[in-house]
């Protein structure tokens, strides 16, 4: 049987890989997935149930039920300040990771260039590439700098074969945010070159210690070449309800709606419904506060131990920790770690080639298990250093 050439140039994932290994011991704590342990507040789960009873539960539009949309297009609206039409300027989608997958079918030929700052979300390195594109790679990460944007370097890549930008802030996997200045800069390179930029701001409600999330559509002239991605996944504890959405130029959004027919025909419709009542709700707002008590734990912990070092996150629920004084790659350290300690992480290999001697810490459990992950950590290192 013949597997095509786009399939195969797709490796299976590093985080999967260890979440599957990590199911082969009774007592792991998991650190893998970024899967909060919160459940959906009762109110969306019940507005859910509400529309199966109700028999809610056949196709919708392409584009979503038209009062979810209306959703959508008010907290949009209120969030980030931009108008937002829900007939023209909205699709639901199967996810925020379906919702990038249609933007970029929509954006990319074969052959045309994406521009990717690593450490980056593994998937956008695959999904350009599934679509026939060719990913641009940026380093910009490193512990005494943090997540840093050279402009210089943005403009030196640029080719009359780029398209679009992809942007991820608060980003996955370091945990750091996109400063203001740096967005600007971004922006004026992207309105320099005429290209899409598409901003995936799932963690925009996970940022602690005060700091303010800014986005580039605040900036002058982004919304009309901007795509937005948003998930409930995060937010409101949903990842399994798989609902997410794109706002955007309506050209671009109208080819993601007859793209979507032919992908998914449309989102959940009862989720849709959920959807409706999270906007209404706004979840859990206690949960930052747990999160970052476990930020603030592990940090506490591990910054006892002199042989890493690492930034405090400033939003998501992940740390990026530099484990180069150790002289081990970052996947040997995963899987012997999870041998030895049946503790769960992800190599920094995943979100980059420059990043082979980094890992990916989750801290989705609770606290007491948090705890014991980073004293089982520090203790693993130790016994590294003893070898």
């Amino acid at each position: 049987m013949n597997i095509s050439k786009r399939s195969l140039c797709i490796p299976p994932s590093l985080t999967r890989s260890l979440f599957n290994k990590a199911k082969e011991y009774d007592d792991v704590i998991d650190l893998t997935l970024g899967d909060p342990d919160f459940n959906t507040p009762d109110d969306i789960k019940e507005a859910g149930i509400r529309a199966i009873k109700e028999n809610k539960s056949h196709y919708s539009m392409n584009a979503g039920i038209y009062e979810a949309r209306c959703a959508v297009s008010e907290r949009v609206k209120n969030v980030w300040n931009v108008d937002c039409c829900p007939d023209k300027n909205v699709i639901l989608t199967v996810g925020g990771m379906e919702a990038l997958y249609l933007a970029l079918l929509s954006l990319v030929d074969a052959e045309d260039e994406v521009i990717l700052f690593a450490p980056y979300y593994v998937n956008y390195m695959h999904m350009v590439r599934m679509c026939g594109g060719k990913p641009v790679v940026i380093d910009c990460y490193d512990i005494i700098s943090g997540l840093s944007i050279d402009a210089k370097k943005l403009e030196s890549v640029i080719t009359e074969k780029t398209v679009a930008i992809i942007i991820n802030s608060p980003n996955n996997p370091t945990g750091d945010i996109i400063g203001y200045e740096s967005l600007k800069s971004i922006s004026e390179i992207a309105n320099k070159y005429d290209l899409t930029v598409i901003s995936d701001e799932v963690y925009r409600t996970l940022i602690y210690d005060g700091l303010k999330h800014h986005s580039i559509l605040e900036l002058d002239n982004m919304a009309e070449r901007t795509i937005l991605i948003d998930s409930l996944s995060k937010e409101f504890c949903m990842t399994g309800w798989r609902l997410g959405f794109a706002c955007g130029p309506e050209e671009v959004i109208s080819s993601m709606i007859k793209l979507q027919e032919n992908v998914a025909a449309c989102a959940n419709v009862p989720a849709q419904y959920a959807l409706i009542q999270a906007y209404m709700s706004n979840g859990d707002n206690n949960m930052i506060t747990k999160f970052c008590q476990r930020r603030d734990c592990l940090v506490k912990i591990l910054s006892e131990v002199t042989a890493i070092c690492f930034n405090v996150p400033k939003g998501t629920f992940y740390m990026f920790v530099d484990i180069s004084r150790l002289n081990i790659d970052s996947e040997e350290f995963a899987y012997r770690l999870l041998e030895k300690k049946h503790i769960a992480v992800v190599p920094g290999k995943a979100y980059g080639e420059s990043y082979g001697r980094y890992i990916r810490i989750a801290f989705t459990k609770d606290i007491e298990q948090i705890k014991k992950a980073a004293y089982g950590i520090r203790d693993f290192i130790s016994e590294l250093i003893d070898e």
